[in-house]
This record gives structure tokens, sequence and C-alpha cells, in this order.
């Protein structure tokens, strides 16, 4: 789909095509069944000037925006190759390095991200603070102009592959601070640091992106691993979470057309009582249907990304976009299973490890019923349930 996309954009959209010639989906099954990270997928992106997509050409990348993010993530995810760790890299940390980073992170970070010569990871989720971020325990204590960060954070993506982690901690406890937003900091931190540690945190899922534990140990930092200002983190953390929204979003449009184009060659080849079972209402209608959710979903991904290029609102049309492509990708997915039978649970279909990846992104790193909730609250004028 190409509406409305310009002829850079069409590339970028069309990229997925180009690179399966090269790392397709059963590269990524591969990866994934041994939770093992593509490493020379991730090369060939970074040689091809896609991880710098949001970076400003100054600092070594391409000076574009979310729109364009988007559409190479559902590119990709279109051909079976869902990439994870585009969104707490390029989208999460390096586009806001670029905007509230120091000189260090712009002109020396950045630039050997943008080659994929490091790595970045996205740290806010603690055990006792997941959907509720206000409730951070991870403080670092200020001495002098440095800080000391001790504290934990899980369901880390891609920590073990990760140079820096842009981590979300308090500088000022929330008892101390006239409003609960305030007091909040994002430090850009080393993960060769004294005083970091990690444990891996096992995932029943096959994915080649590992989630992990973070553990901060009085970990020194100092003013230039700041991001922002002081106490004032809490807006760049949010125009961070709206990103994540909509590039899943996109991965999951993506990811239920791949699964829907391979139920439709199955079910138009596959011949049962001698005709092939596509002609069936009760195996087109469904992916008929998903088809049209997922293209519904994948129009709201768009539109959110574009209110976000603008500097518009976002929050509302980024919600109903994960809600809603979490939503149809998974019936997407649930619809080409049923329609390839038994053999839609063999290896060789690589159908099947789609669905609990999609099921988990129903659930994360937002619930759909946050989404909706903000989406009542917010957006219709409820009344607040929490």
């Amino acid at each position: 789909m190409d509406f409305n996309l310009n002829d850079e954009q069409r590339q970028i959209y069309e990229y997925g095509g180009q690179l399966a010639q090269s790392y397709d989906n059963t590269y990524w099954l591969e990866h994934a069944r041994r939770h093992e990270f593509p490493k020379e997928m991730f090369q060939q992106i970074a040689d091809d000037g896609f991880l710098g997509i949001m970076v400003p050409e100054e600092y070594g990348g391409a000076g574009l925006g979310m729109t364009e993010m988007a559409l190479f993530m559902e590119g990709t995810a279109n051909h079976g190759i869902p990439l994870l760790m585009m969104v707490v890299g390029p989208t999460m940390s390096m586009a806001h390095l670029a905007t509230h980073g120091t000189e260090f992170h712009k002109k020396e970070l950045l630039p050997a991200a943008c080659k994929g010569d490091i790595q970045f990871c996205f740290a806010i989720t603690e055990p006792g603070a997941g959907s509720n971020s206000m409730k951070t325990k991870t403080m670092a204590k200020r001495n002098g102009n440095r800080f000391s960060l001790s504290g934990e954070k899980t369901f880390i993506t891609g920590a073990d592959v990760s140079d820096y982690c842009l981590v979300v901690a308090r500088t000022t406890p929330l008892d101390q601070v006239a409003r609960k937003t305030d007091g909040f900091t994002l430090f850009a931190v080393d993960l060769k640091k004294k005083g970091v540690d990690m444990q891996r945190v096992r995932i029943s899922i096959p994915l080649p992106e590992e989630q992990w534990t973070l553990f901060f140990d009085d970990v020194d930092l100092g003013p230039e691993d700041v991001v922002g200002h002081v106490d004032e983190g809490f807006n760049i953390l949010f125009d961070s979470l709206n990103p994540e929204r909509i590039v899943l979003g996109a991965l999951c449009c993506g990811i239920g057309r791949f699964a829907l184009n391979k139920a439709v060659t199955y079910a138009s080849e596959r011949n049962v009582f001698d005709q092939p079972i596509g002609a069936h209402q009760g195996v087109q209608h469904p992916l008929a249907k998903a088809y049209t959710n997922v293209e519904m979903a994948s129009l709201m991904t768009r539109r959110a990304a574009w209110e976000f290029d603008h500097k518009l609102p976002a929050g509302e049309s980024s919600n109903m976009a994960k809600y809603a492509a979490a939503e149809a990708g998974i019936e997407a997915v649930d619809a080409a299973l049923q329609a390839h039978g038994g053999s839609g649970f063999t290896e060789d279909t690589g159908i099947y490890e789609m669905y609990p990846m999609m099921r988990l992104l129903r659930t994360a790193p937002v619930n759909r019923e946050l989404c909706l909730s903000y989406i009542g609250n917010k957006v219709m004028g409820l009344p607040r349930s929490y």
C-alpha cells in the first residue's frame, strides 16, 4: 500500500523486499528460534542508511521523521522481518539524543550508532513500576554535578547487544516534588561502566532479541550523560512512548499482511473436494475480514506518524493505532493458521512463530486495556478509572 507516499517514502516502504533477498523470513526465524541476534542483517540495514532514519544528517543520519520510520518497520514486517531493536534503539533512543543530547551524544555516539558500530536500548520498566511510571524507584542521587545511579530495570530488549542504554530515573524522590511528573531525568548510560550488571529474563517466545533485567549499583554518571535537563525528563519520556506505539503498530500491520499473504497462496493452491479451499467462504471470509482490519489499522498508524511529525498531539491516534494494529495482527495470524490447517503449525510454514509475538504486543509495551482507558478518558471524555 502506497497511499499518498512520495518517491522516497515508497522506496523506504519497499526496502523490506530488497532486504529479504539476503535476509528473509527464514533467516529471521532461524535466529529467533536460537534467540540469537541477527548481527549481519542489522549491519546491512546500517550500511543501507536506515538505522539513522530519524537522526539529522549532520550527525550521520537521514534526517527523516516518524512517518518514514513507521514505513520502514511496516515494510520489513511485510516480508516477515519484525525488528524490535529498531524500536528501542533508532526510534526511542537515537532520535531523542539528536534533539536533547549533549555534544558528546550528538557528535560521537550518534554517528557511530548510525553506522552500526554501537547500539542503544531503552530502560523504563521496573519490577514494581510497569505501566505506572510515576512509581519509578531507580534513583540518580546528586553529588555536586555528578550522579550515583542505583536501581533495577526489567524487560529491557537487547541489553546484551547494546553499548548504551537510555535510562529513566528519578533525580528527585516522588514525595519531594510538587507534581508527580517532576523529578525525572534521562541518562545515556554506558553499559560497560562499573556497577552495571544484567540477568536474562527467559521469554517463551521465539525472538532474536532477548529480554534482560539491568541492575545499577552506584553507577557514576556526570553531566555529559544527562539527556535534556535534570528533573525535566518527563516530557522527553512521553515523546518516546508515542513513537513506540506507532512503530509497533506498523510492525503488527506488516506481520498481519505477511501471514495473510502466505494464507492466500496456500488457500489458492490447496485443493480439497476438487476445488481450492480459498473458494469456500468459511476460509475466505475470515481472511478478508482480517485483511480489512489490518489495512484500517495501517491507516491509523500513518495518521499518528503524520501528527507526530507535524508536532500535533499524537496520543489519541497513537493509542488507537497500537490497539487496532495489535488486535488486527493477532486476528490475521490466527486466520492464516486456521486456513493452513495442520500445516500452519509446522516449522516449514513459519506462521505459528508469529502468533506468540503478536500476542505479546497486545500486552506490551502498553496493554490494550490502558490504550482503551486513554481513549475513553482522554479522547471521549469519560470519567478517569485510575
